[in-house]
């Protein structure tokens, strides 16, 4: 008899930021649930003024993966994912947005490379070969180009969408970061700090299902200006001691060695 397929073990956390997203956090959280290696879905209430903490709730309690933060005033994205970080145990750590932009499904292909133990932190990128992106607004294409231009230049890495929301990361990476910014900081603000660790980054194409500001899109110029000055503070004005509480162990990865290729072509070569 052959034997049974192994089953994925458990070690996802993904980290749902919610406010005001009563009409899409069922459907996101359960096609969540459905995601191999899955081990929790802590969704942080940012004090929305729908249902989203009622909907946030029955989810809690009709499902034992799923955890239920809530600020009892609205702080803004950056502090509900730091809220959400600190209540992650999984080994891989992925950021979800509450509001359908991003596929679950395609959750799998993002953390392959840290599953795999090629990758310390995976950005899924809306500009590589794309899936399936919504066409949308073009000035939000060339701010985000702008921004990735200007933070490439000050980490040295040749990323492509550093304002994606899908992150992943190796746990001890993101639970040890110090991550002050506020608002719609946190993108800029963890590229820099991943960058000074010396992290092993990937990138990964993925779909995007984007919004109009009728919708429920709240990202604006303010945000954008703001990415600005935190490209250069991050980047410059700011230590790696003081980056981290405690500083991540890297070696593992950066060890890694591909298997050697077999020589296929060795008896050809050898019988000439």
């Amino acid at each position: 008899m052959s034997p049974e397929p192994q089953q994925p073990r458990p070690c996802l956390s993904v980290v749902v930021p919610a406010y005001n997203e009563e009409t899409t956090l069922a459907t996101v959280v359960k096609k969540l649930l459905a995601v191999p290696h899955l081990l929790e879905v802590i969704v942080v209430d940012d004090c929305s003024t729908d249902r989203t903490h009622e909907v946030a709730r029955s989810l809690a309690e009709a499902h034992t993966q799923v955890r239920l933060a809530r600020h009892e005033r609205n702080r803004g994205k950056t502090e509900a994912l730091r809220t959400g970080f600190r209540l992650t145990c999984g080994e891989v750590v992925i950021v979800q947005d509450a509001d359908l932009e991003y596929d679950p499904a395609e959750i799998p292909l993002v953390i392959l490379p840290i599953i795999e133990g090629r990758a310390d932190v995976v950005y899924g990128s809306r500009f590589l070969v794309r899936r399936a992106t919504r066409v949308l607004y073009f000035y939000h294409y060339l701010g985000n180009k702008l921004l990735t231009f200007l933070s490439n230049l000050l980490t040295n890495l040749n990323m492509t969408d550093i304002e994606t929301g899908y992150k992943a990361f190796r746990g001890e990476v993101i639970r040890n970061m110090r991550i002050t910014s506020e608002g719609f900081g946190f993108e800029v603000e963890v590229t820099a700090k991943v960058a000074k660790l010396g992290c092993v980054v990937y990138e990964v194409p993925i779909s995007y299902y984007g919004r109009t500001y009728d919708e429920g899109k709240k990202i604006g110029l303010r945000d954008g200006l703001q990415a600005l000055w935190l490209i250069f503070r991050f980047n410059l004005l700011c230590s790696l001691g003081s980056s981290f509480t405690r500083v991540p162990e890297l070696s593992r990865v950066e060890r890694h060695r591909f298997p050697a290729r077999p020589a296929e072509d060795a008896p050809a070569k050898a019988g000439r």
